[in-house]
């Protein structure tokens, strides 16, 4: 996973082991500007995806020796709101279940000591050494032809509010439920990959238009 940031642009969160990115940020380009070409123009090629998708099985098999623990990445999210809800009202935090089994005991354990949190550092700090590696460290808001840089990051924000959504409702993401659970043979792992995959295909029709 790589990241970029350039004063103009926005900030690139680009997974350089595969063919997939994301985008966040705010962008202060025109609409009408040209599309970003997704393909890797400059830098190193992207990795084979198989090749990419095995690493990521000798990732998760390295955290659970490591670790003790599987991947994920919405629980980070989750501890990082227990800390800064239980920071300004530790009365609410405590007494509010959601938060409450992610603040532990506030001295040994706390929301901020939580593996995933330590987890998602490393990712956002990998991802910087790779796309620097890789000579794709740069700005942009990728998107197709039918779509302004304001139109494609709501589309964007708004995935993300129904994937946070999803990964609350489910207890987990695609990397604790599936990646993680489903190496675990976990039903519920391999309900949530099943559900995911058709609800992409699903969806996939009426954004695709967007990049055609």
């Amino acid at each position: 996973m790589s990241t970029a940031i350039a004063p103009d642009s926005t900030p690139v969160v680009d997974l350089a082991g595969s063919s997939h990115s994301a985008v966040i940020g705010v962008s202060i380009k025109d609409p009408s500007d040209t599309p970003v070409d997704s393909s890797p123009a400059t830098g190193r090629p992207y990795a084979n995806p198989y090749l990419a998708g095995v690493g990521i099985g000798l990732v998760l098999l390295a955290a659970f020796v490591v670790a003790g623990r599987g991947l994920g990445a919405s629980g980070a999210f989750s501890s990082a709101v227990a800390a800064g809800t239980a920071a300004f009202a530790p009365s609410h935090a405590a007494a509010n279940p959601a938060l409450a089994e992610y603040l532990g005991d506030g001295v040994s354990v706390g929301p901020l000591r939580d593996w995933l949190v330590f987890e998602l550092a490393g990712v956002a700090l990998g991802g910087f050494a790779s796309a620097a590696l890789a000579g794709r460290l740069r700005g942009a808001v990728e998107r197709g032809p039918r779509i302004g840089s304001r139109g494609r990051l709501a589309y964007a924000m708004g995935g993300g509010v129904v994937m946070g959504v999803g990964a609350r409702l489910a207890r987990g993401c695609t990397s604790g439920q599936a990646l993680t659970g489903g190496a675990l043979l976990a039903v519920g792992g391999w309900i949530f990959i099943v559900t995911a995959f058709a609800a992409a295909y699903l969806a996939g029709p009426l954004f695709r238009r967007q990049w055609t």
